[in-house]
């Protein structure tokens, strides 16, 4: 089978024939995810602008670019204060400066049998709501100002669900939502406000693209074992990336096996300065554990620059090691 074949046997815990490093999408996104601004016709992506520079995304946030090579950083946000909500205008997921991107982009996917044909939701909802209002604001108006949280959730999954209708139009097969929710030893938002305030809205969107059998990737970097039951209830079919040094990882396949799909798994660290013999050694062990039954895609925790070596050394293992059935020999 090709890849893209045997990447849907992954993640619906069917008969693959290997593991794989990454299901193979052609990817499209509307004008505004990935923090453009309105104004911004000289950058096709506003992290590219030099150091200094300064942007209003098409929510109102103002984004900072501080380092070379390092992504900008909220600094400004529109709604911290309760009053300028009454004022504010939230961006139409119909406005053609915004939408048409989706229809640009689908028009030059040629390889329907090769890749999936997948739509971006990036920050989805949670990253939104403090980029919007502020995260120890946010965090403080769960408790301080609950309506007015649900008001901001509400409506950003407004804007959400009407850039799932445009995906839904040009055909999608997968999709991708983020919303980092993990620390290193712990969660951002305690599962019960996670339960209370985003698990309504999240649902919104997977009942949306589940009635249509669309598949849903969610990524979520950090410690996630407290939520794993709830996103299989929502309906996750594959989970990223699964942080090696952040989660248990026996605990989490324990949990996720034939109803959850997982990638990651490899510590960056591994891939950044990791021995030859390391690198084997973790990627069969690995593999092993949470690929036995499929539902497995083997890569770093975290995207890196990686020495050139050692990205080989890790794909060469994918494939000695990854074929089924999984030579499981200590």
């Amino acid at each position: 089978m090709n890849d893209k074949q045997n990447a849907l046997e992954i993640i619906k815990f069917g008969k693959p024939d290997r593991v794989m490093t990454y299901a193979p999408c052609y990817g499209v996104s509307y004008y505004g995810a990935d923090h453009q601004g309105y104004e911004c016709t000289e950058h096709a992506y506003s992290h590219n602008r030099p150091v200094g520079g300064k942007w209003l995304d098409i929510w109102g946030t103002q984004w900072h670019k501080e380092y070379p090579d390092v992504m900008g950083f909220p600094k400004g946000t529109p709604l911290a204060d309760i009053s300028n909500l009454a004022k504010y205008t939230w961006p139409d997921p119909n406005d053609e400066r915004l939408c048409s991107l989706i229809y640009e982009q689908a028009e030059k996917f040629c390889n329907p049998d090769e890749q999936m044909l997948s739509g971006s939701h990036r920050d989805t909802l949670w990253e939104k709501s403090y980029m919007l209002v502020g995260m120890e604001n946010m965090m403080e108006y769960f408790y301080t100002e609950p309506e007015y949280a649900r008001e901001i959730l509400h409506n950003i999954m407004n804007f959400q669900l009407g850039i799932a209708m445009h995906y839904e139009k040009i055909g999608v097969e997968f999709v991708s939502l983020t919303d980092d929710m993990g620390t290193q030893s712990g969660l951002l938002l305690g599962k019960k406000i996670f339960d209370e305030f985003l698990y309504p809205e999240y649902k919104r969107i997977f009942d949306f693209y589940k009635s249509r059998e669309i598949l849903i990737m969610l990524h979520s970097c950090g410690h996630v074992e407290p939520l794993l039951e709830s996103f299989i209830e929502l309906g996750v079919n594959l989970l990223d990336p699964m942080q090696v040094t952040a989660n248990n990882l026996e605990n989490v396949i324990s949990i996720t096996q034939g109803r959850m799909a997982i990638g990651g798994g490899i510590s960056t660290d591994l891939l950044m300065s990791g021995s030859p013999e390391e690198i084997n050694l973790t990627v069969k062990n690995s593999i092993n554990l949470l690929g036995s039954r499929g539902g497995y895609f083997c890569y770093p925790d975290q995207s890196m620059p990686f020495p050139m070596e050692n990205v080989t050394i890790f794909n060469e293992a994918v494939i000695k090691y990854g074929k089924y059935p999984l030579n499981t020999t200590p």
